[in-house]
């Protein structure tokens, strides 16, 4: 009878050391899995942050751009109202959604803007402010073009570490932060192609 007790004692303590086990083991995988979704939230937020970076060289170069060109089309004064209009647009976005969507805009209003001068004003070739601006123009939308990569590789890391079970517990209880982010997609098979700078 003693044996017996002694032994039920034992399994008593066996039972709750490996209960103990299991629960460390459960904290070490949520505090893991937090700071995992942690480091993915920041990258996100840090290649969103270059694209942003880009997006306003690309913002503040814009009216120089547009009074370069102004001279020599007086009567583009709709296009260039356009691109103008669009600009303000993309200014006063706050959302990433929002951004998105008034930067593909902007981006098909430019498009169009710099088609129509190059076929139209040949003469605007040989200014070389405007050859400035246009290398400018290019130089920072391949740089747009590398980051909006980045950013969406990121996106997909972090969306898919939210979505996949059992990381996606953790994200719940996180809270709005911690929600499916917006990939940085382009709108059109027009937009899908970079802005076209060369006269």
């Amino acid at each position: 009878m003693k044996n017996l007790l002694i032994s039920g004692g034992a399994v008593a303590l066996i039972v709750i050391a490996i209960l103990l086990v299991l629960v460390i083991a459960v904290v070490a995988w949520w505090i893991s899995t937090s700071n995992k979704l942690v480091r993915l939230k920041n990258k996100v937020e840090e290649a969103w942050a270059t694209i942003d970076v880009y997006l306003k060289k690309r913002f503040d170069l814009i009216p120089n751009l547009v009074e370069t060109v102004k001279g020599y089309t007086k009567h583009e004064s709709e296009t260039l109202e356009k691109v103008v209009t669009a600009r303000n647009i993309a200014g006063k976005a706050v959302t990433s959604e929002e951004k998105i969507l008034a930067e593909n805009n902007l981006s098909s209003s430019l498009r169009t803007f710099l088609n129509v001068v190059s076929e139209s004003y040949p003469d605007l070739k040989a200014n070389t402010n405007f050859l400035d601006l246009q290398n400018q123009l290019k130089s920072i939308e391949g740089e747009l073009e590398g980051s909006r990569r980045y950013y969406n590789g990121t996106v997909k890391s972090f969306n898919t570490t939210i979505e996949v079970f059992p990381s996606c517990i953790v994200a719940q209880r996180k809270g709005e932060d911690y929600k499916k982010r917006p990939y940085f997609e382009l709108d059109g098979e027009e937009e899908r192609k970079n802005v076209k700078v060369s006269f």
